[in-house]
């Protein structure tokens, strides 16, 4: 069984091409916007995962004075609890994909909350490091579960259409929770901001009792009469769902067929592109530098010999638009030019820092060097936002086949956050070693970023996750078609 290579599924569709631009023309799938209010109203319950996401990273930056001084914390004993999120983000990740097949998409959801807010109560009643630590550590696990199963939900209830557009507001809200807890953080009590911290889970844990179950999870566990409720839930009483239900049912049988994959069925000839893809992605995506230069943002404005918080408040704004265009470009430019533009202007961003920290090192044209240092890193922020943030886990949620997916998904989030440790971990040391050199070495990695896109990530807009997941993993088209 081992040494057998198999296809990893072949779809089978009822109807051929003709036949379905038949049904178009007939108004069989009518996909309005009246029809699909429950769709924005399951993502806009389910992105608040995504607020809260962003609200966990950027909690501990505005309270290291006040959390260091009241509760008498070494400079070690807050570096702990701040990077000890990632920690629990990364054992997130690992069990994402099992617990998101095993109790559901709204399950995960639910669990996630339960998990961030007992952390967030945990900070709000800490009276030493220990109960800090424990709950860092729980929001951290919330949040790593959450990486995942926000964009996968999203994305399975999407019509293909809208998908781009509406998993990209995982980002958007990720970049909103950042922005907020920088913007607020100084205004509010650490202990008034945990609390304010744990209200998008409330949020969510109650929106979760009006919105339905994935319809592909319901389908994959043979809830067939709970998929069809589902799914005609999502697109509207009045909608046709008959093929959609079709391909999604046919799909699914050929799947269920396979054993349960394992991780080394991953590495089988039928999925290794969709892999590539995936990880190479998350490596692109954390190995270009930007969660250093985040997590350091303020001491590297200090260096720059910028004001530090007019520079901290730009780039809490700035995301937040950046990224809103990134997701009403995604379903028209595609998620490869969006990924190609925003590697380039990565590259462009890190040559312009490290061309000004060499400047300042060399002496060389220094009244010019806070301006240019600043122009860089706001073209490196802006740039990571517009593209590279947010469609690699937009891929991520359409490459993979449903009896992969969560295996396949814990890889690629696990990878994600070991590049967010090993970047925010290595900054302070590269930035030691030499300043402008650490962005020179980012550039070259966003460089390479650049050439694995454009020979390897193909354009998946417009077309259904059954679709793209048949020719990313080689199934020939008269085997689609049956």
């Amino acid at each position: 069984m081992d040494g057998e290579i198999r296809k990893p599924f072949i779809i089978k569709q009822t109807n051929s091409n003709s036949d379905r631009q038949t049904q178009v023309e007939n108004g069989l799938f009518r996909e309005s916007k009246q029809s699909l209010w429950m769709v924005y109203l399951s993502t806009f319950v389910s992105v608040w995962g995504s607020f809260e996401y962003g609200s966990c990273i950027g909690y501990s930056s505005p309270t290291q004075a006040a959390i260091t001084e009241e509760l008498n914390l070494s400079l070690a004993e807050y570096s702990v609890f701040g990077s000890i999120l990632t920690i629990g983000a990364m054992v997130g990740a690992i069990t994402s994909g099992s617990i998101a097949d095993f109790i559901g998409r709204k399950g995960a959801m639910r669990m996630s909350s339960a998990f961030c807010i007992a952390g967030w109560l945990s900070i709000y009643f800490a009276k030493d490091a220990l109960a800090l630590d424990v709950g860092r550590l729980a929001t951290g696990y919330g949040m790593g579960v959450f990486s995942y199963v926000v964009p996968v939900f999203i994305a399975e209830i999407a019509p293909k259409n809208l998908r781009g557009a509406l998993t990209t507001l995982n980002q958007l809200m990720i970049s909103c929770g950042v922005s907020t807890s920088f913007l607020i953080g100084p205004i509010l009590p650490w202990r008034s901001l945990a609390l304010f911290s744990l209200f998008p889970c409330v949020i969510m844990l109650v929106g979760l009792f009006f919105i339905p179950e994935s319809p592909r999870w319901l389908a994959k566990i043979g809830k067939q009469k709970e998929f069809e409720a589902a799914l005609q839930q999502l697109w509207g009483r009045e909608a046709n769902t008959h093929s959609e239900a079709a391909e999604i049912t046919n799909c699914t049988e050929s799947l269920q067929q396979l054993p349960q994959a394992r991780l080394r069925d991953l590495f089988q000839i039928g999925y290794l592109h969709s892999v590539t893809i995936g990880v190479g992605l998350m490596v692109c995506q954390q190995f270009g530098g930007i969660n250093g230069v985040l997590f350091y943002l303020r001491q590297t404005f200090v260096s720059a010999g910028f004001p530090p918080d007019l520079g901290t408040t730009i780039c809490a704004i700035l995301p937040i638009f950046v990224t809103a265009v990134g997701a009403s470009l995604i379903d028209r430019a595609g998620r490869r030019a969006l990924l190609l533009v925003s590697a380039t202007g990565l590259v462009l961003g890190c040559f312009l820092a490290g061309a000004a920290f060499f400047m300042k090192d060399h002496e060389l044209l220094l009244e010019a060097v806070p301006a240019l240092i600043v122009t860089g890193i706001l073209v490196y922020i802006g740039s990571f936002c517009i593209g590279m943030a947010a469609v690699p886990w937009v891929v991520m949620s359409e490459i993979f086949p449903i009896n992969v997916k969560g295996v396949a998904g814990s890889l690629t989030t696990l990878v994600s956050w070991f590049g967010t440790w090993v970047a925010s971990y290595t900054y302070n040391y590269l930035m030691n070693w030499s300043t402008y050199g650490t962005f020179f070495i980012y550039a070259v990695i966003n460089g390479l970023a650049i050439i694995f896109i454009a020979r390897v990530v193909p354009e998946t807009k417009g077309k259904t996750l059954e679709e793209i997941q048949a020719t990313i993993n080689n199934i020939p088209e008269e085997e689609h078609r049956k």
